[in-house]
């Protein structure tokens, strides 16, 4: 049990969300976005004439709105992550909020990203099929190598997000090491996006990509610099409070000492008195 002058670990912290409530609310964002594409055109006539005809577009504006705002997603998730190991967290918002925040996070931009993929499933300029959504590598008519990246990528983040709800059946150590792949599924997502998306070129873009991706690899510099300070000059816990001097407690009346003259007096008043002889006999 941590003291209470000692701040709590992320790995002391029970999720939030158990392994049942992750997967309802995984296909609870799915469906939604799934629904509100369907619902949407009834209200938005021109949403509506985009999304049909012998060339839709909408879809594939859909998909590419929300591979950024999965990506952006990841990033707070990352960035949420190495402030807690940077223990930049403890000053704001804390260590549970921020916890609590990058693991609710790194859900919704997963929802986000399969959203990206399966909205591709109605734009008809690229047929992409169930099965070359599902398996990396596949797409033959588009960019099929930094496709796959991404769809590596998501499998990576839907395993890293797994990971939080069985942590007490894999053990500490393994859920810390599965938990670095972090990094590689934001290279993955981030190549993704330069070499397959049709934004890269636009200046908007190469400003997100640069920012972004140079904030993280600030606070990842910070985190191996303070990681190579600590092995160097390891800091001490602060020493406990040196309790009180514990005096004997005071003996009783009757247990205590008599000072030498009063014990002579006392013990002269003590011995019996010899009868007073009157000198005379009968």
């Amino acid at each position: 049990m941590p003291t209470p002058n000692t701040p709590q670990q992320p790995e002391e912290f029970e999720s939030s969300v158990n392994i049942q409530t992750f997967v309802v609310f995984f296909l609870a964002m799915i469906i939604g976005l799934l629904l509100a594409v369907l619902v949407l055109p009834n209200w938005l006539p021109n949403l509506a004439f985009s999304l049909g005809g012998s060339d839709p577009k909408a879809y594939w504006y859909l998909s590419r709105a929300t591979a950024f705002a999965s990506l952006t997603l990841l990033w707070i998730s990352m960035a949420l992550g190495m402030s807690i190991t940077n223990k930049v967290s403890r000053w704001w918002p804390g260590v549970r909020a921020s916890f609590a925040i990058h693991e609710y996070v790194s859900l919704l931009g997963l929802a986000f990203a399969a959203f990206h993929a399966l909205v591709l499933l109605g734009d008809h300029y690229i047929n992409f099929t169930v099965v070359q959504l599902l398996m990396p590598f596949s797409t033959e008519s588009y960019r099929p190598f930094w496709v796959g990246v991404g769809q590596v990528g998501f499998y990576v983040w839907l395993i890293v997000a797994a990971t939080f709800y069985i942590r007490s059946l894999i053990g500490q150590k393994t859920w810390r090491v599965l938990h670095y792949l972090s990094f590689a599924m934001y290279l993955m997502g981030l190549f993704h996006g330069l070499f397959s998306g049709t934004d890269v070129n636009a200046p908007w873009a190469q400003n997100y990509y640069w920012i972004t991706g140079g904030i993280l690899l600030f606070l990842l510099f910070g985190r191996i610099i303070g990681a190579i300070l600590d092995k160097v000059a390891p800091v001490k816990p602060a020493p406990r409070p040196t309790p009180p001097a514990q005096h004997p407690p005071a003996a009783p009346v009757s247990a205590r000492p008599v000072p030498a003259p009063v014990a002579a007096n006392a013990v002269a008043n003590s011995a019996p008195q010899a009868p007073i002889s009157s000198g005379s006999t009968d």
